[in-house]
């Protein structure tokens, strides 16, 4: 399976935040003055938009010799608590772990996605845990033991309290994680075998649309892929021996002398064929405008490898039609001007040549590669994945002991980790009306009767209710959405581990615009509840 590029919009992101945010400081000071009128009367207003005032007073002049203070005894304290000694199970899992891993018999790529895959799986598994109970502890158990008291009667502002305490608990992340990534990248490089290299391939995926790749069916007019029942649903097939084709449309932002296509595509066979050579494919070179159709030499499909081919600039073919010897420039002949390229638009057509077989397509599968880039700058960039997922999980996990004991905290930020990496491609699904079966009353009721997802439901009343329960839920559901980060971007390691460099504006730029946009409003929440909280309270 190839991994799919997502395009990240970076001011669409920023605009969606401002209203969410803002909706959400509304919604808030709605409840609070609605809330202060039977506690304080008529007064109760103008005391919420005073706290109010004084809590941007404070933010707005905090003093970074008392914030790093705080930070300073959390580092301090969360040494003091042995949070260190989970280099004691790091250590043990590495001097063992090369026995359960592949031998150096197996293929050099998946040497390195093993031997990475690991590497990146006990840094989380261990990494991540330790932050969160710390991030969670920490202020509950100040409040309990009453140390919290001596901060907050000096004068130590209460958002400088929450900015310590994450900057402390992200300081401890942080010196873990650096330790633990450089003995992995040390390890890894000891035990890939002296005859693989390790790098990191640069592609250029095409200009992502609605479909993520146009196609041409049977009879060579706009279609759709065919569905041939694959499990991999961003997958679809082209179908062989006739005028099919999947188009993808390269953005050029500069010239070279040779282009290099590579490709991962899927053979899917209707018989068995000659079972010695796989499934031809052929690439063609179009631009509709110029009526220009230039066929590349045909090849055949690595079912379990990599296609890779060299075009250079020129080209020369053989007109189908005038049975002439042709030569065409790629950029000058070929490129169709765009606005997302500088030098235009390479649009390539992917044929299946074999009649009665299928080629197994997806927007990823198809790229062009640039010059390669050393597979350090990719380990860090996954490192650099992992850490803004530590700091997430300390601004929710300091947020939710300013209002919560750390169960519940602890609980509460572990929520956010499921729901915002796990389970988010489910709720995304729901909330767009592509998960089978309808919501969650509707599930049930299609359990309950032995009903098929795809069987429409009969037309009475408790359908109707049934699906106007599921339509409340589902607005639920979009809060939740907002609320809770989407973390899936933030596991960069895949992306190494396949050979590839992490892309910047797919993967790296929406990691870090997220952590940036959940830093402001968990500051904001954490110092009001702390305001409000009574810290003689156990």
């Amino acid at each position: 399976m190839s991994l799919q590029p997502v395009d990240f919009e970076l001011l669409f992101g920023i605009a969606q935040w401002a209203i969410v945010f803002g909706s959400f400081v509304l919604l808030f000071l709605i409840v609070a003055m609605a809330t202060s009128l039977p506690l304080y009367g008529a007064a109760g207003p103008g005391r919420v938009l005073a706290g109010m005032l004084r809590g941007f007073k404070e933010f707005a002049s905090p003093s970074p010799r008392r914030v790093y203070a705080i930070a300073s005894l959390t580092f301090k304290e969360s040494i003091r608590k042995k949070a260190l000694l989970v280099f004691v199970v790091f250590a043990v899992l590495f001097m063992f772990a090369s026995w359960f891993m592949a031998s150096p018999s197996d293929r050099p790529d998946m040497q390195v996605r093993n031997y990475v895959a690991f590497v990146f799986i006990a840094i989380n598994m261990l990494v991540l845990p330790v932050v969160l109970l710390l991030s969670c502890w920490g202020l509950p158990e100040d409040i309990r033991i009453r140390s919290l008291h001596t901060v907050v009667t000096k004068p130590v502002r209460r958002n400088e309290v929450v900015l310590g305490r994450m900057l402390g608990f992200a300081s401890v992340g942080t010196m873990i994680l650096l330790i633990m990534s450089t003995v992995g990248f040390i390890w890894i490089q000891r035990q890939v075998s002296d005859n693989v290299e390790l790098f990191c391939r640069v592609p250029v995926y095409a200009v992502a649309g609605p479909e993520g790749v146009k196609f041409l069916d049977r009879s060579g007019n706009p279609g759709t892929g065919v569905n041939v029942g694959d499990v991999i649903e961003t997958r679809s097939f082209i179908e062989g021996g006739t005028r099919a084709a999947g188009i993808w449309t390269f953005p050029l932002d500069e010239q070279a002398d040779t282009l290099k296509l590579e490709s991962r595509f899927e053979a899917f066979r209707t018989f068995k064929g000659d079972m010695n050579r796989s499934i031809r494919v052929r690439y063609v070179l179009v631009n509709e405008e110029k009526s220009l159709k230039v066929p590349l030499p045909t090849f055949e499909v690595d079912e379990f490898g990599t296609n890779e081919m060299d075009v250079a600039r020129k080209q020369t073919w053989t007109d189908e039609q005038t049975l002439e010897k042709k030569e065409v420039d790629i950029y000058d002949d070929l490129a169709v001007p765009s606005e997302d390229g500088r030098f235009g638009s390479l649009i390539v057509q992917v044929q299946c040549l074999d009649r009665a077989q299928y080629l197994g397509v997806s927007r990823g599968d198809f790229f062009i590669r640039l010059p390669d880039r050393s597979f350090t700058i990719g380990y860090i960039k996954a490192v650099i994945g992992v850490w803004l997922k530590v700091l997430i999980i300390v601004m929710s996990g300091v947020t939710a002991s300013c209002f919560v004991k750390w169960p519940v905290a602890t609980f509460l930020s572990f929520i956010v980790i499921i729901i915002g990496q796990v389970a988010r491609g489910f709720l995304d699904k729901v909330l767009s009306g592509k998960q089978a079966g309808g919501g969650a009353a509707e599930s049930v009721y299609r359990l309950l009767t032995h009903m098929n997802d795809t069987t429409a439901l009969p037309a009475n009343p408790l359908t109707t209710s049934i699906q106007l329960f599921d339509h409340a839920l589902q607005h639920l559901l979009w809060m939740v959405k907002f609320i809770i980060p989407d973390l899936r971007s933030f596991g960069m390691s895949d992306w190494i581990a396949r050979g590839f460099d992490v892309p910047w504006g797919g993967v790296m730029l929406p990691s870090i615009a997220i952590t940036v946009g959940y830093f402001l409003p968990c500051v904001l929440l954490g110092y009001f509840s702390l305001s409000m909280r009574e810290l003689e309270a156990k």
